[in-house]
């Protein structure tokens, strides 16, 4: 064989080598998103039980447990408004076998904490939205204010000595009363709690006034007549809670709502983020699934993993 037909044979098997090695690696990655999970999994919520962040993480983690065979075992780390189990899952391996319930919280944190050792816009790899749903004004049902107007100006006779509960510091309970009391020119006390759970309990027992959470936890409260509700936050009323008035039509331009979704570490492959999301779809699609979030009080957060990450981003800013 001629020198430049050596170079020439040389050459093709080199380049027929090199396109090998470079299919192999994208096609082990692939079998191995097959196979992926091969354990359990984890789901951080950064709540105490029984708040709206443990309830979904309880929902997804039981249909995803029956889609992909592996048990889903729920962590609740509370703690900072959401930031000590925000944090567990940033330091946590991106091997896709811890997640995190994501929610409007995380967006929050950024401007509410000066110096936070993580960002979660960059950290956390967005899978999927859930649900976005409004928050309630809620009531024990001794409270002498029977509607929003009434609670106004009872709230506005009696400066600082209505105790206003939150799940913690920053959550969208806190900031939903921290509007209300900036556009209705009241005067309350806010009482910090570590998850919904406790700050339910508390205004069930008539320790705490009054609670703005997510209609998730608190709709059979309600539904009972063991919690009243005044109004929800949301620009129009919800169609959970349809005889409910919208606080927006008493303090005009008020509106707050929270939205919920997972994600986990980032640097997650790809091919795990895309099983995940199109198996949370596939949930969000589910007649089962779909009513049980409606019961809820909330609407469908179905999308891409590039669309919960713009979602989070835009909120971010807002």
């Amino acid at each position: 064989m001629y020198a430049p037909q050596r170079k020439l044979a040389h050459r093709r098997q080199f380049l027929h080598l090199a396109a090998g090695a470079a299919v192999l690696p994208a096609v082990s990655r692939f079998a191995w998103a097959q196979t992926y999970p091969t354990r359990p999994l984890r789901v951080v919520v950064p709540f105490a039980p029984a708040g709206v962040t443990d309830i979904l993480a309880r929902l997804m983690g039981q249909w995803l447990s029956e889609r992909l065979g592996q048990p889903f075992i729920i962590d609740n780390r509370p703690g900072g408004g959401g930031n000590i189990g925000t944090e567990a899952v940033v330091r946590a391996p991106a091997d896709g076998y811890t997640l995190l319930v994501v929610g409007a919280f995380n967006v929050i944190n950024v401007a509410l904490y000066d110096k936070l050792n993580f960002d979660v816009i960059r950290d956390i790899a967005p899978v999927a939205g859930i649900i976005r749903m409004p928050n309630v004004i809620l009531v024990n049902p001794s409270f002498p204010a029977r509607t929003a107007p009434e609670f106004i100006a009872y709230a506005k006779a009696n400066p600082a000595k209505i105790n206003m509960a939150s799940a913690g510091n920053g959550t969208p309970s806190h900031v939903s009363g921290e509007l209300f009391k900036m556009m209705a020119g009241v005067n309350m006390v806010h009482v910090p709690y570590r998850g919904a759970g406790p700050a339910l309990t508390d205004l069930l027992g008539g320790q705490v006034h009054v609670y703005f959470p997510t209609t998730a936890s608190s709709v059979e409260y309600i539904s009972a007549g063991k919690l009243r509700a005044l109004a929800v936050t949301t620009a129009t009323r919800s169609e959970a809670l349809p005889d409910i008035p919208a606080m927006n039509e008493f303090v005009p331009g008020y509106e707050a709502s929270a939205f919920y979704g997972l994600g986990g570490p980032k640097n997650m492959s790809a091919e795990i983020v895309d099983r995940l999301n199109k198996e949370i779809n596939a949930a969000l699609a589910d007649p089962k699934i779909k009513a049980r979030l409606a019961d809820l009080g909330g609407t469908v957060l179905a999308g891409s993993p590039a669309e919960f990450g713009k979602l989070m981003a835009d909120e971010t800013v807002k």
